[in-house]
């Protein structure tokens, strides 16, 4: 299944991916012999004198599809967020997914705001660049922003409105993302084990710590030292990928909406700290999160209904099993691939639920920083696009590829940019307002 990474751009591996397969087949213990060559041995070793943001996680072992939701352990005793909690009774209630993601949400916010206090209020911290690697970095950012071009133009272009320091640090997060994605979406995926993905994530937590095992990895490790990005929401990602592993089927949308949480509500999570809260904003930082993270699960729940025919092709049907049972469908009329009332009637309740993921997107892509609006309004209006598209193709979804045409992007830029100098300021009552 392809990702919504808050942004358009095609799905053909990179090199990046082959080096990204190398390593997790031959990488046991991550050492600096297993580095590529001279030039970015020397750039490990000299990000790694860097002081590391060592931190401790512990993992969710509840429920193999909770993954990491739970956090950061800080030396005591916190609540891991599970499936089951205890009620004031003393039994056990259910939370549902939308609940349990919810409750990441307000952490991440909370370790932002904590960690922005702690900086004086600066959301990006200066440089501290060691002899010999501005340029070595230099050279891995924009290696970056040429993966962003190439496969994400649209994105791209929008950032570059961005501050050098936010548009370098979004690329980053963004090769790293398509990386992730094409390990088990990427031509070979057949290859990809969990015990891979496990080597992935400690690969991952070395880069946090500020040992990057290549170019690519030494930009993210460079950009979580600048701001406040937590590792949660990559950890999460993996475990998004895990659920692709093993899991062809979701029985209803609750389950659906935990693993688009995982593979894309995550990049919202990623991206806002880099991206910023407007300073005239009058809305919290949870709202904030909470908006980017419903663009993240509009984009995903579109690419899922544009690609239903791709995605059976691969026995995968990535609906909930209930509605689709509750239409009269099931799983041999989408591997039959006939568009039937039926279907028709299916698919315009799927629309409408992810547009009304995207209006609750909207209400926050105005409070982010003022040049980070531009590609974000791009990437929800072209996406939002796509919708429109799947009904024009009279929801054939099976034999037909939804896309928006060029002309229709052209036009949507301009659009997306009057959008963006919209500021909270001049939006009285702002819908997320602090109360």
């Amino acid at each position: 299944m392809t990702v919504a990474l808050f942004w358009v751009g095609s799905a053909n591996p990179s090199t990046e991916v082959s080096n990204c397969l190398r390593f997790l087949d031959s990488v046991k213990v991550l050492d600096t012999t297993k580095f590529g060559n001279s030039r970015d041995r020397s750039l490990f070793f000299k990000l790694g004198e860097k002081k590391g943001r060592k931190q401790k996680w512990k993992s969710c072992s509840v429920n193999p599809d909770l993954g990491y939701l739970g956090g950061r352990s800080n030396g005591s005793k916190l609540p891991v967020i599970s499936s089951m909690v205890a009620s004031h009774a003393g039994e056990m209630a259910v939370l549902s997914s939308e609940e349990m993601v919810y409750n990441v949400v307000l952490k991440q916010a909370a370790l932002v705001k904590k960690e922005l206090k702690s900086r004086g209020g600066l959301d990006v911290k200066p440089d501290v660049v060691l002899p010999g690697t501005l340029s070595l970095l230099s050279e891995a950012y924009d290696r970056c922003g040429e993966v962003c071009a190439e496969y994400a133009k649209t994105f791209y272009l929008g950032t570059l409105l961005m501050t050098p320091e936010r548009r370098r640090a979004i690329w980053a997060i963004y090769v790293w993302c398509r990386r992730t994605d094409e390990l088990v979406d990427g031509p070979n995926a057949s290859h990809i084990t969990p015990t891979a993905l496990d080597r992935w994530e400690a690969r991952l937590e070395d880069l946090f710590q500020g040992r990057p095992f290549d170019m690519m990895d030494a930009a993210l490790a460079d950009t979580v030292g600048k701001f406040p990005v937590d590792i949660q929401p990559f950890k999460d990602m993996i475990q998004g990928m895990r659920m692709d592993l093993r899991k062809s089927r979701y029985q209803n949308f609750d389950e659906l909406y935990l693993y688009c949480y995982y593979v894309a509500g995550t990049v919202g999570l990623m991206s806002v700290p880099v991206m910023g809260i407007a300073p005239e904003s009058q809305a919290s930082t949870e709202s904030v999160y909470n908006a980017a993270l419903a663009l993240g699960i509009a984009n995903q729940l579109t690419n899922i209904l544009r690609d239903v025919g791709e995605d059976a092709r691969r026995g995968r049907v990535y609906l909930p099993q209930d509605e689709l049972a509750q239409a009269g469908l099931s799983d041999d009329d989408i591997f039959a691939g006939k568009v039937t009332d039926k279907w028709r009637n299916f698919m315009k309740n799927q629309i409408k639920r992810a547009r009304m993921f995207f209006d609750e997107a909207e209400k926050g892509v105005t409070e982010l920083s003022a040049a980070s609006r531009w590609p974000v309004w791009a990437s929800l209006l072209l996406y939002r696009q796509i919708l429109d598209e799947i009904e024009a193709n009279d929801y054939n979804s099976f034999t037909k590829r939804a896309y928006v045409r060029k002309a229709k992007k052209i036009v949507a830029l301009p659009v997306a940019y009057a959008k963006s100098l919209i500021s909270p300021s001049s939006l009285v009552p702002s819908p997320l307002a602090k109360t």
